[in-house]
């Protein structure tokens, strides 16, 4: 069922990028930005109103790995694990911010919904090896002691903020 506040947020974005096929990555760009993932029941109403297939929408969604269907937290943290991130020693960091946060592989977000972390291939920054980023802010020369600092500032920042 979708809520009144749902289709005005779809009505916003789809009233700046159009109600066409080619505004389908922006919107949905949007909406992950609002609910931190795409909700499912969203892209048949984004469907209707672009006047595509759902399949279209999903398609497009699945697609690309930006894209997600879980709920993320506020901070996105990203571990690189390509090559020069990898032989400087990435996975201890990953495995470090697993523990400390008490995430997985499987669950990625954790239960305050304030932190998830993920994996990636490659963010572009193999001179500043191993690389961090979180919500897009580059994290260079990372150790699992100075990850956790970093996650630990952001929690006193949180605290501090409610």
């Amino acid at each position: 069922m979708i809520k009144e506040n749902d289709k005005k947020l779809v009505s916003r974005v789809l009233d700046i990028y159009g109600a066409r096929t080619a505004a389908i990555i922006p919107v949905l760009q949007e909406i992950q930005n609002e609910y931190r993932h795409l909700p499912l029941y969203l892209l048949s109403y984004v469907a209707k109103e672009i006047g595509v297939s759902e399949a279209k929408i999903y398609g497009v969604a699945t697609f690309y790995e930006n894209f997600s269907f879980e709920p993320k937290g506020k901070y996105v943290v990203k571990i690189c694990d390509g090559t020069a991130c990898h032989v400087r020693k990435s996975i201890p960091i990953l495995d470090a911010l697993y523990k400390h946060l008490e995430l997985s592989k499987k669950k990625k977000t954790s239960d305050d919904n304030i932190f998830t972390v993920e994996t990636v291939s490659c963010l572009g920054a193999c001179g500043l090896a191993p690389v961090m980023t979180i919500n897009d802010k580059v994290y260079p020369a990372m150790t699992p002691e100075s990850a956790l600092d970093v996650i630990e500032a952001l929690k006193k920042e949180e605290a501090n903020v409610s």
